[in-house]
């Protein structure tokens, strides 16, 4: 229904004689546009719009032990959807001047208590202020329904947390970087290649949630037949029961799961990863809630990457085939996997692909037991991109 503001646009148009209709019309379009928005803006500030009220933890209840070479304090930021995010802010001991800054996530279904916030408080301890956050529906943060994705809400969170960094006094506007862990590497990308403030990327394990989404493992699912099968289960999800839970890491094991499967359950039902806000470790996420997913190719852009960029893998993991193809397509515009061929990247110099030896996909969350995450390179990335 049209505001009174908005109705008198009619009256107006009314009143104009041929000779200067156009001009006229033009500049009372602008006119009552502008007085709709106003109206816009006044119900938004009247609360029509109501926020979120969190409730943090206080208490230190991370699955890694807290760091004596950093501050660290809870913060909050809000995203374009009007989505209040919750994250962990991390900070060097006696920092000195304006710092370069990282944002983390990851991974998809994790929470900010979980690895992305070991690899902040690292970071942080390292010379660089960082934040840890969890996505949209997700831990500590706002939106409903709960444990909901969005390809278009999540990659704004990243976008989100960018403003964040650039409003703080402590932040060097200029020198702004974000990491993204397993399915959140993907999502990582995707930023980067919206993005032009994200100086510098490192897409860790990842993860491309919209390729095995509509594909599935290995492109196995990789036709019509079997898209469409999944969509009309998920249909059907959606009129019996839309707010019903799946995806949590299976407990117990079958004998007969793939190793990468025992690897998940190793770290996300043990004191290890364990965490009770953490979907991952307990009932997942809602069946429904990646639908999204499946019809979107997230990567399609990151050929068109300026800034620099680092694929790190594991060589044992069973997700590096994301991480090698998407580095190729980012690349050089084509890679297996990808229907679409583009335009070699017209920065292909500060792009990198960093396999580690013997790593598995877990083995990059929190080191498993050989120390495996790459600290010292992912630091000298850093340091040589956001001077």
């Amino acid at each position: 229904m049209a505001t009174p503001n908005c109705r008198r646009l009619l009256k107006w148009e009314k009143q104009f004689n041929k000779d200067n209709m156009k001009t006229k019309f033009l500049q009372t379009l602008i006119i009552a546009t502008t007085l709709c928005n106003v109206a816009l803006a006044q119900k938004i500030m009247a609360n029509d719009i109501k926020k979120e009220n969190l409730q943090l933890t206080q208490e230190w209840d991370k699955t890694f032990p807290k760091s004596d070479k950093v501050n660290h304090r809870k913060v909050t930021f809000t995203n374009n959807y009007g989505i209040i995010l919750a994250a962990d802010l991390y900070m060097p001991l006696n920092a000195d001047g304006k710092l370069p800054a990282i944002a983390v996530s990851g991974p998809f279904g994790a929470i900010k208590e979980q690895c992305s916030g070991l690899y902040a408080q690292t970071m942080a301890e390292r010379g660089f202020l960082t934040i840890a956050f969890d996505p949209s529906f997700t831990g500590e943060s706002g939106g409903q329904p709960r444990r909901t994705a969005s390809p278009d809400i999540n990659t704004e969170d990243f976008m989100a947390a960018v403003d964040f960094l650039c409003g703080l006094p402590e932040v060097d506007a200029e020198r702004i970087g974000i990491i993204g862990i397993c399915g959140w590497g993907g999502i990582a990308l995707n930023a980067a290649a919206s993005d032009t403030r994200i100086k510098a990327t490192v897409a860790s394990t990842m993860y491309d949630m919209s390729r095995v989404s509509g594909n599935g493992y290995y492109d196995s699912a990789d036709n019509e037949e079997s898209r469409h099968s999944a969509r009309e289960t998920l249909s059907r999800q959606r009129l019996s029961d839309p707010m019903a839970m799946a995806g949590g890491v299976i407990d117990p094991l079958p004998d007969d799961v793939p190793q990468f499967v025992k690897d998940y359950h190793a770290y996300y039902k043990t004191p290890r990863g364990y965490h009770k806000r953490s979907g991952n470790s307990n009932d997942g996420w809602r069946v429904i809630g990646t639908q999204a997913y499946a019809n979107t190719r997230f990567l399609y852009y990151i050929n068109e990457i300026r800034s620099a960029v680092m694929v790190l893998h594991g060589e044992k993991a069973h997700s590096r085939y994301f991480g090698e193809a998407a580095y190729r397509y980012m690349v050089d515009g084509k890679a297996e996997g990808y229907n679409t061929v583009s335009k070699p990247n017209p920065v292909p110099e500060n792009k990198e692909l960093l396999i580690v030896p013997n790593a598995t996909h877990c083995d990059l969350y929190d080191g498993g037991n050989g120390d495996f995450i790459p600290f010292d390179k992912i630091v000298d990335f850093f340091n040589t991109h956001l001077k």
